[in-house]
């Protein structure tokens, strides 16, 4: 499998850290090609401009042999989605189709976002009239399967997990004119906050920052590999990869409010069910698709649904604390703020991401305390520490923030690690510590992020806005989720004051703190362990395990001062198909989210997810699901080409200013002057950025192999633009 990879360096070295269109292919022993972005792209200006006028046309695949010498386009016919929701549950078929227009037999390769704790588990392959089920293996044997029919010349899928929101699908042996279509379904969960429930379906994956610190041998390069982005088509170029999405709506109740945030639909049907389409019919997957509802006659409280597997018993609990009264006191707070200025936040996400900001801070009160942290690939704090919100230094903060420009890598961990310090500067006993992060999240090393949240969250509560048309959603939910907070996505200008203004509103009313679940005449199993702070309208949504359904689950905690309890009868729960594999999904997210804080070892954590994965027939880091077609279809001796589908650029990303410009586009020797000229930028680092020099060298390391790479390759004229 081909796959572009980008390994970023500090800004001592380099201002670009991510840029898998444009990278320096470095010859490896044994044939193998990898390919490495830099800081400015290994090509002059005539090579780019010559690239550019012969780039490929809308909808097209161009392919490349590893020499990287233009081929025959392929056309990528599209994407459909049909989306059944019942209750609080979705179940979502992904149907991909494209033909192989050229003279070649071909292996494509694509990556495909999923949405948070979804379980994939499903794969249909269909070739001319031949339909090929997917079955789920241990992924060592999977790929082994997957490789050795590829070698055969049999037609083969093979789906993995790169993340739990992240999966690549390989197809192998199409042959010349043939027309591939594959099926991919899954389930998750619905998302319930203040009463309106909302879908979101990831439709691009956004190129993923990779520090260098993080590529410490060949498992952890091969990772990042995976996770890199497939090849950026040019805006120039037109959209590529449509996409249509139908939705069949049937919550348990009659449904109002049916809202698509960021795409037109249609809406037909009445009473408890409504059938939703796009306005347009197909759309290019460059931005998420979002769409949100609510109950007719009044807002629901508590859900309870249950599965039986052969002996065993699931449910899925959903219980909402009471809303507070408006008039009630509101404490002072100590707010850190941490902005992503990296270079992927430039162009719209930048925009969105300063409005929240400044909107934020003029919500503050004399008696709040606050900061401001900003990163790229370097870090600096507003203030030592957290000050009085004071009208001058309110404005000052606004004048930091307005200044702002985005720029540079992706370096959240140090940043994370800096909000996380608790220098005491206000009453604990009395204030609330919260640290909202502002970013899109796109980086290779959330594991890094996760464990710095659950080492040492302290007194801190962790809020996380994800900016932009495509955010990395499993980071910031699962961010959000270990520091006891709340996730929220801005994906456009127009929603900052809206969304922002609901979040802040949450946040200044009290939680419902010292949460505790017991389960009354039975022995559930239940997730998640840790309990989270619950705000006003946000739901407490528990899976678990049992040998019988008999008893009742009861939630209870602090609101204040006042103790709040609620209660379900397990009897009253609905039967629902999809509440096993959630649990199933679920347990896997806290048996690594365990591991990370070496709570269970590598050897136990993945011994018990392969047992989830084939005992639940689901797509996990340890197992894959992989289709066979038995009878040979290519001809022996026939060679095998190996391609990557190019993705759109998320909506509001600039490319220009990743992928081109004057700085993409400067010769090595201009590179040099620039890493010497932002040497000199003022930036802090505290105690907490341990891995700040061990990333420099390693960054400073790469830099090195991609000049050798570069000038090996110049003078052997073969410096290409991957597009």
């Amino acid at each position: 499998m081909s796959s572009s990879l980008s390994i970023s360096t500090p800004k001592a070295a380099a201002t670009r850290c991510f840029l898998p269109a444009a990278s320096m292919l470095l010859a490896l022993p044994a044939g193998v090609a990898l390919l490495v972005g830099t800081a400015t792209p290994a090509f002059s200006k005539d090579a780019a401009a010559t690239s550019e006028k012969k780039g490929p046309q809308s909808g097209t695949l161009v392919m490349r042999t590893k020499g990287g010498e233009k081929l025959p386009p392929a056309i990528q016919l599209g994407t459909d989605m049909d989306v059944t929701v019942s209750g609080n549950i979705a179940r979502v078929r992904v149907t991909q189709v494209f033909r192989n227009r050229s003279q070649d037999w071909v292996e494509g390769t694509y990556l495909y976002p999923l949405s948070e704790g979804a379980a994939v588990d499903s794969l249909k392959m269909t070739v001319g009239n031949r339909v090929i089920i997917g079955k789920i293996k241990k992924r060592e044997e999977a790929r082994e399967i997957y490789e050795t029919a590829k070698a055969q010349g049999k037609k083969a899928g093979l789906v993995e997990q790169q993340r739990p929101n992240m999966f690549t699908n390989s197809v192998a042996n199409i042959g010349p004119g043939e027309t591939v279509m594959v099926v991919i379904e899954y389930q998750m969960p619905l998302k319930q906050l203040d009463g309106i429930f909302s879908m979101r379906l990831p439709l691009v994956v956004g190129p993923r920052y990779v520090p260098p610190h993080s590529i410490t041998d060949k498992a952890a390069l091969d990772d990042a590999k995976t996770v890199t982005a497939a090849p950026i088509a040019s805006p120039k170029d037109g959209k590529i990869n449509p996409v249509s999405i139908n939705v069949d709506l049937a919550p348990g109740f009659k449904p109002a409010n049916i809202d698509s945030a960021y795409h037109k639909v249609y809406i037909d049907g009445k009473g408890k069910r409504r059938a939703i389409s796009l306005a347009k019919g197909t759309v290019p997957q460059d931005r998420d698709f979002e769409l949100s509802w609510r109950s007719a006659s009044a807002n629901p409280v508590l859900s309870l649904y249950k599965e039986q597997v052969q002996d065993k018993h699931y449910i899925m609990a959903s219980i909402t604390p009471p809303v507070q009264d408006e008039k009630s006191y509101i404490p002072p707070r100590e707010m850190v703020f941490v902005i992503d200025n990296s270079g992927s936040m430039s162009g719209e996400s930048m925009v969105e991401a300063k409005a929240s900001l400044i909107h934020a801070l003029g919500t503050l009160r004399p008696r709040d305390h606050f900061n401001i942290i900003r990163f790229d690939d370097t870090m600096e704090l507003v203030f030592d520490t957290s000050i009085a919100a004071t009208p001058e230094n309110i404005e000052a903060a606004k004048t930091f923030t307005n200044a702002l420009e985005a720029d540079g890598g992706t370096e959240m961990l140090p940043a994370l690690k800096a909000a996380l310090v608790d220098h005491q500067v206000t009453d604990r006993s009395k204030v609330v510590r919260q640290v909202i992060f502002l970013t899109d999240g796109n980086i290779s090393n959330e594991d890094e992020m996760l464990e710095a949240i659950g080492g040492d969250a302290g007194n801190s509560r962790v809020f996380t806005v994800g900016i932009g048309s495509a955010p990395n959603n499993y980071l910031m939910n699962r961010m959000a989720t270990n520091g006891r907070g709340i996730y929220t996505n801005i994906a456009d200008t127009k929603e900052v004051t809206v969304r922002m203004a609901k979040l802040l509103d949450m946040l200044s009313r009290p939680s419902v703190q010292d949460l505790q679940v017991s389960v009354t005449g039975n022995g559930f199993d239940l997730t998640p362990k840790r309990l989270p702070d619950l705000y006003a309208g946000e739901p407490l949504v528990l899976l678990g395990v049992s040998d019988s359904m008999v008893g009742k689950v009861t939630v209870s905690g602090l609101i204040g001062k006042k103790r709040w309890k609620q209660s379900l009868d397990l009897v009253d729960a609905i039967a629902s198909p999809s509440v096993a594999k959630l649990w199933a999904r679920r347990r896997i997210d806290d048996i690594e989210a365990d591991r990370i804080l070496d709570k269970i070892d590598d050897k136990e954590a993945d011994k018990q997810i392969t047992q989830l994965g084939l005992d639940f027939h689901i797509v996990t880091s340890m197992t894959s699901l992989v289709a066979v077609d038995e009878t040979p279809s290519r001809p022996k001796g026939t060679p095998l080409r190996v391609e990557d589908l190019p993705i759109n650029l998320p909506k509001g990303w600039d490319f220009d200013h990743l992928f081109g410009g004057e700085t993409a586009q400067a010769s090595l020797a201009n590179e040099v002057t620039l890493a010497n000229r932002q040497a000199t930028k003022k930036f802090k680092l505290p105690q907490t950025a341990t891995n700040y020099m061990g990333g420099l060298l390693g960054g400073l390391l790469a830099f090195l192999i991609g000049a050798f790479g570069l000038i090996t390759l110049r003078r052997r004229h073969k410096i290409t633009k991957d597009i």
